[in-house]
């Protein structure tokens, strides 16, 4: 019998200390996290205690998936979520095109850089599958453009608040002002991280990896009261397990729910599973 595990990430705030005095004040990801750790309970999953906020460190987290590794085998599935904020850092060991930026999750006390999760990845053995669901700006391609928020009035019509101006200021992205302070600070810091990773397009995987991000590289992801905007059509499409389809019939229909500025992305990598985008979501 297959064995399911779940992990959940959400961070309404973290560490001004550790981010040049910015507390990356968001309002829905913590409820994200638990609505998804829900949603894992219901299916069966082993679910980990969600991860909100000051507990959401990176040592945790990369303790925690290296504890999951060492639990799943062939056959078995890791659901693994993050709602927060996205940003980047220079890239030094060029697996990235174009514009030189390694992705990062913005987690309480630094930034986990995408080549730490392709290696927490490379832990898990073979046939393992791992689904993951990220609700952040994941914006390496084009970050320099990305507005550090919508409008107030876009935010307004996406969800109804009393406050739309407060609303208009929670973007799942790290402003960039705050991400160049971060990196000329910490700069030994992220460079050691990349510096003894390998590139993540470079890293060996044996697990499937399927992710739906929240947007695509050139778009924003939306905060919001209750859920994020990603995550809130999630539920509504999942409707408390009536949804019948794949994976892939999931972001199909999501898609379809979201507004054109923000377009869901579903990426596969690792070791080629065809079958597992048409299984059906949540399914160990």
């Amino acid at each position: 019998m297959s064995t399911g595990l779940s992990v959940h990430i959400g961070l309404n705030q973290v560490d001004p200390a550790a981010y040049d005095g910015w507390s990356g004040e968001l309002g829905a990801c913590e409820q994200d996290a638990v609505d998804m750790a829900g949603i894992a309970d219901a299916a069966g999953f082993d679910v980990t205690d969600p991860l909100l906020s000051p507990a959401a460190t990176a040592e945790t987290v990369t303790a925690t998936l290296e504890a999951a590794a060492g639990r799943l085998a062939e056959g078995d599935i890791l659901f693994l979520t993050y709602s927060g904020h996205g940003g980047q850092v220079p890239d030094l060991n060029h697996d990235e095109t174009g514009d030189r930026l390694d992705e990062t999750w913005v987690l309480h006390d630094r930034q986990l850089v995408d080549d730490e999760l392709f290696e927490l990845f490379g832990k898990f053995a073979k046939g393992v599958r791992i689904w993951l669901l990220s609700d952040s700006c994941h914006s390496g391609t084009v970050a320099r453009r990305l507005p550090e928020m919508l409008s107030a009035q876009e935010l307004g019509r996406r969800f109804s608040t009393a406050d739309p101006e407060e609303v208009g200021r929670r973007i799942r992205a790290m402003p960039q002002s705050v991400q160049s302070a971060v990196y000329r600070r910490d700069r030994d810091a992220y460079d050691r991280i990349q510096n003894t990773r390998t590139a993540k397009d470079l890293a060996r995987i044996d697990a499937s990896v399927l992710r739906i991000s929240g947007c695509q590289d050139n778009q924003t992801s939306a905060d919001g009261i209750v859920n994020g905007l990603f995550t809130a059509t999630l539920l509504e499409v999942w409707r408390g397990g009536a949804f019948a389809g794949s994976y892939r019939g999931l972001h199909r229909e999501i898609v379809k729910r979201m507004p054109p500025d923000q377009t869901p992305h579903l990426f596969q990598a690792g070791a080629p599973h065809s079958a597992f985008a048409r299984q059906r979501p949540f399914t160990i």
